[in-house]
């Protein structure tokens, strides 16, 4: 499991405001300091099975006492709370804290197996980059053969299982010596032989992945991703109590919430990103392709008390347009404008547009060159907004008698601690 990106150091940077340096911002009003880890992990796992293991290996270990009579190291602990972090992060669409490789390469390769079958790490890699000579489809079906391809994980291979098992017997009644020694180098061996296929694979894999060309919101991702990772190392250096078994009522409401929001914001952005994911919205009708056919660059709002620039546009559709009058919508090529739709003609195929902000200047200042579309540009229109705002929800302190009334903050007691896993 190793990085797409670099992970040399974790450390936050505090330095002055007015330096501003990398690792530190100033935003809001008034300004505020804000620190951001300039750098975070990033852990591959080669399945989403993976992700499942470590969600279980955080939930069995964060709430481990460090005292009383099932001690353990405050580094099992802390383990737990990071792995749990992890995986948390790991359901919101986006995130790059922890990702499974079958997952990422579904996502830009499309083969002729079942979805069961593309989560075999091994089998999906083979149809995608099959060897010289080859098709995907055989060196998959070759792929499948757990003696040359041991599976990833966390589920193993039942007969190397049984042999494992034998040859640790065999080593623990082993007395010390040269019979131990070659035991031991034995048993080395076959677990390397278990562990290397699949180390080389997650390779395999990233080779592929970053010779894909880097999507425009990723920078933007990572960069909330480093965020919160800075918030959660604080939240730890602070004492932070290890999260809660189960989420109380209004945690459950704020992460549902915030999972919708993160879908729609990351299906959104892949869809600015990616023409091919965009025209699948033109088919449901939430897009639109023309050409500008008209334009009025120099339109003025004067219907309120001080005028605004609004400029207007005329697109020609090829296919009939199932936006209507009133539609606030944005164009993947012109992220910071906003228009609205002003017309639709009885054909569908006629649009028109009024830009109503994003260009920068008053209605004082000419506009920079380019700020309006030229004609016969040919653009695309979308309601979808990559810069959806959070919904807003009540503080925990205000939650209504309806839905239980302020929660009790979660303590860690001692049940929490006892032997669950045996």
């Amino acid at each position: 499991m190793r990085s797409l990106r670099s992970t040399d150091s974790l450390a936050v940077r505090r330095r002055s405001a007015s330096a501003a340096p990398s690792g530190t911002y100033l935003a809001g009003r008034p300004q505020e300091e804000r620190i951001r880890a300039t750098r975070a992990p990033q852990i591959l796992v080669p399945n989403t099975g993976a992700i499942a293991y470590l969600r279980l290996l955080g939930r069995s270990t964060r709430l481990r006492a460090t005292e009383g009579p099932h001690a353990v190291s405050p580094s099992v602990p802390a383990l737990g709370k990071w792995l749990t972090w992890a995986t948390d992060s790991a359901e919101f669409p986006g995130a790059g804290v922890l990702l499974a490789m079958t997952r990422m390469l579904s996502a830009h390769w499309a083969t002729g197996q079942s979805p069961t079958e593309d989560a075999n790490l091994a089998s999906l890699l083979s149809w995608i980059d099959p060897p010289p000579g080859r098709t995907g489809a055989d060196a998959a079906r070759e792929a499948e053969d757990p003696a040359a391809y041991p599976p990833a994980g966390p589920a193993t291979d039942p007969v190397f299982d049984q042999q494992l098992y034998e040859l640790m017997a065999r080593h623990d009644t082993t007395a010390p010596g040269p019979a131990r020694e070659a035991s031991a180098r034995r048993l080395d061996a076959e677990l390397r032989g278990q562990l290397l296929p699949t180390w080389q694979l997650m390779w395999r894999g990233v080779e592929l992945l970053r010779a894909l060309p880097e999507g425009g919101h990723v920078a933007a991702r990572w960069q909330l991703d480093r965020l919160l990772f800075t918030s959660y190392a604080a939240y730890l250096d602070e004492d932070g109590r290890p999260q809660a078994r189960r989420d109380h009522a209004v945690g459950a409401a704020r992460r549902l919430a915030r999972l919708e929001e993160a879908t729609a914001r990351y299906d959104a952005e892949r869809a600015y990103d990616d023409p091919l994911v965009m025209a699948e919205y033109e088919l449901t009708g939430e897009a639109f392709t023309g050409a500008v056919v008209a334009r009025d660059p120099d339109r003025l709002d004067t219907t309120g008390k001080t005028p605004k620039r609004r400029p207007t546009l005329t697109l020609r559709a090829e296919e009939p347009v199932r936006l209507a009058v009133g539609d606030a919508v944005r164009c993947p090529a012109r992220p910071t404008q906003k228009a609205e739709i002003t017309s639709v003609d009885a054909d569908r195929r006629l649009v028109g547009l009024a830009i109503t902000g994003g260009l920068g200047r008053g209605y004082k200042k000419p506009l920079p060159e380019g700020a309006v579309p030229d004609l016969g540009e040919e653009l695309t229109y979308t309601v979808l907004d990559p810069s959806g705002m959070l919904t807003p929800l009540p503080a925990e302190e205000d939650t209504p008698w309806t839905h239980g009334g302020p929660p009790i903050p979660y303590e860690p007691d001692d049940k929490d601690a006892e032997e669950l896993w045996e």
